[in-house]
């Protein structure tokens, strides 16, 4: 049986996946904190990535087309709308929002990771019958 398969499963391991994502893009803020005109980015919702509203950048129509941008499946990169303000170089990224969405970011990976393992320890209890 593969885990993937079952839906709980795979949102656990998309939201991984998305998370990682934004991590990277906030780690590719804060290396250009000092960057003069560098626009910070953040990713699309989580919510539009399981919606499949969130464009995904460009559409491959045939299996042996290469899809375009570096962005993973599903989850585009945006500027940050909600940069906290920019400096005199035109540099959006503020480094204490950036640490404060690291953290977040952390946490809900944690997180989703504890459910990913508690979901596959009730499975193999509801297979197995005992610990």
């Amino acid at each position: 049986m593969k885990l993937n398969s079952m839906s709980f499963f795979q949102l656990a391991s998309q939201r991984m996946h998305w998370l990682g994502a934004h991590q990277k893009v906030v780690a590719e803020n804060i290396a250009n904190a000092d960057t003069p005109g560098f626009k910070a980015r953040s990713v699309s919702s989580f919510a539009a990535l399981v919606d499949g509203s969130s464009g995904g950048g460009v559409k491959t129509t045939h299996v042996a087309h290469i899809s375009g941008g570096g962005e993973s499946a599903g989850i585009r990169v945006t500027a940050d709308t909600a940069a906290w303000e920019n400096s005199i170089d035109g540099n959006s990224v503020v480094l204490e929002q950036q640490t404060l969405k690291a953290s977040e970011i952390s946490e809900n990976y944690q997180m989703a990771a504890q459910l990913y393992g508690k979901g596959h320890q009730l499975l193999t209890l509801a297979v197995v019958g005992q610990r």
